[in-house]
């Protein structure tokens, strides 16, 4: 696997500015809300299937439509659940940085439009992002207190079996426009770093980086973020930590 480095100008010079793409549990959120849901509402066994992932034994695809098929709670449990997710403190001043500095941002995540709209209303973003043009996750329908899963991003034929091929969506939606940044948290998110320029890790996708030689900025809230995106903007590199 080939390290992911800074490669700042190599892609159009005469366009720096960069486009983001982020993981949303765990990332813009403080935790992982589709574990939180699996925990609360699931048969205990979805521990079983998660493991068959870490594994490599199936995707995340498979892995999710499983899992989902254990879950039992209505709509209002649900949104009870999610309202009282917590979000990264720094994310709405970055989020407007972003809307400020008119860089290109999406969202890229194996979890739930659903349940991804509902926190970022709460986080103050709207228009493109929250209105699907930009984002891009997994489908959920509750039904009575039974979940219906769909997956329209997953790139079918996913090599990884992705709910969400995150490394096809930057590749069609990066363009050579300008260097590519991606920032995550997690297991799901190692296949997008080959795609990325300059990367922003933190936890499992940290170690990952880590254990692979690739190239990565190590944070802990998008605030350090802004600052090297700021850097970014100015000086065409972000400042090294």
């Amino acid at each position: 696997m080939k390290s992911a480095r800074c490669k700042i100008g190599k892609r159009n010079r005469a366009s720096p500015r960069p486009v983001v793409f982020c993981d949303f549990d765990g990332t813009i959120t403080q935790r992982d809300v589709t574990d939180e849901v699996l925990t609360q509402f699931a048969h205990p066994s979805w521990r079983e299937v998660e493991q068959e992932w870490t594994c490599g034994a199936i995707g995340s695809r498979e892995c999710l439509e499983r899992q989902m098929a254990l879950v039992e709670a209505s709509a209002k449990e649900l949104n009870a659940l999610v309202d009282a997710v917590a979000i990264d403190p720094d994310f709405a001043s970055f989020w407007r940085f972003i809307k400020k500095s008119g860089l290109p941002f999406y969202v890229l995540s194996d979890s739930f439009d659903y349940i991804i709209r509902r926190v970022l209303k709460r986080a103050g973003v709207n228009g493109a992002l929250r209105n699907g043009t930009h984002m891009f996750a997994s489908a959920l329908r509750v039904k009575g207190r039974r979940w219906v899963t769909a997956f329209p991003h997953d790139g079918t034929p996913c090599e990884h079996g992705c709910a969400t091929c995150k490394p096809r969506i930057i590749r069609r939606l990066s363009g050579g426009r300008g260097p590519v940044i991606f920032i995550g948290d997690g297991f799901s998110d190692r296949f997008a770093v080959d795609e990325a320029d300059v990367i922003f890790a933190k936890r499992q996708l940290l170690a990952y980086c880590r254990e692979n030689g690739v190239a990565c900025h190590q944070f802990e809230t998008f605030a350090e973020i802004e600052t090297a995106l700021r850097d970014l903007v100015h000086s065409g590199r972000p400042r090294q930590r």
